[in-house]
């Protein structure tokens, strides 16, 4: 109610802050003077409909936060909040399932703002298995999941690494978006005891450039994977801007043998 209730531009004002932008910096960056800006942000004008938009994407507003800004400002939300199953997503629906589909037999899965789990291969749910129960009941959420006591955390050898990584990839997101669900999220694992510390397995020099996850898994060894991030380009619905792709690529050639041999096992059992 506090975010509906403020002025738009007390909302610009947050968003160019956010950003870490001076008036100067937003005004260049948009084309338009200082002093108009100036004036839209103490309410002493009143932004068009393409002001706000304009605005917004230079600030890189998130879709569901740009409906916000445009109420605010007196104007009609513009983009939708359809459904995954939606007919209007039928396109991209297919899409990700095509691509997690064909990463087999390497792990990859989709997960809303939130992190929660929105669609995932097999070669997920074999490396999940090993969580407990409570963490796999739907909604799942994916990093709650990873760093739970009760969760994979037990079993990822360089956990303190990947802990980290994950932390500082939330907080970043925190920043970005002003989520307040996803700064909860981050108190919560922030707060989780880590076990003892292990040595890391490296099986490869990556330079410092990248961050492997080093999964102990029953029956494969420990698995070293390298993931990536996939978004979908220029959408115009709020969940599709919102969904991320997560892939994860084995780091050497012991880890794919093993994700193959995995995938063989589970196409073997009746």
């Amino acid at each position: 109610m506090a975010v509906a209730m403020q002025s738009w531009g007390d909302l610009l004002r947050e968003w160019r802050q956010r950003r870490r932008m001076s008036q100067l910096d937003l005004a260049c960056e948009a084309d338009i003077s200082t002093r108009h800006l100036s004036f839209l942000e103490t309410g002493r004008s009143q932004p068009s409909r393409d002001m706000v938009l304009h605005l917004a994407e230079h600030l890189e507003v998130p879709l569901r936060e740009r409906n916000v800004m445009l109420v605010a400002a007196g104007y009609a939300p513009l983009f939708a909040e359809r459904p995954l199953e939606d007919p209007a997503l039928q396109a991209a629906r297919k899409a990700i399932d095509l691509v997690l589909a064909g990463h087999e037999p390497y792990p990859a899965l989709a997960v809303d703002r939130h992190w929660t789990l929105v669609a995932a291969n097999g070669a997920v749910g074999r490396l999940m298995a090993c969580a407990d129960p409570s963490l796999l009941a739907p909604p799942v959420n994916v990093l709650r999941a990873s760093l739970h006591p009760k969760g994979l955390a037990p079993r990822i050898a360089n956990l303190a690494e990947w802990r980290a990584h994950l932390l500082a990839r939330l907080r970043r997101q925190v920043e970005a978006s002003a989520d307040p669900v996803l700064a909860g999220l981050a108190r919560e694992l922030a707060a989780y005891p880590a076990p003892p510390a292990r040595r890391p397995v490296r099986t490869s020099d990556y330079g410092g450039v990248l961050v492997p996850l080093q999964l102990e898994v029953d029956g494969a060894g420990t698995l070293s994977l390298l993931s990536t991030t996939t978004v979908f380009g220029t959408p115009l619905d709020i969940t599709l801007s919102e969904l991320t792709l997560e892939a994860f690529y084995p780091a050497d050639a012991d880890t794919a043998a093993a994700l193959a041999g995995l995938a063989r096992a589970a196409d073997a059992e009746p």
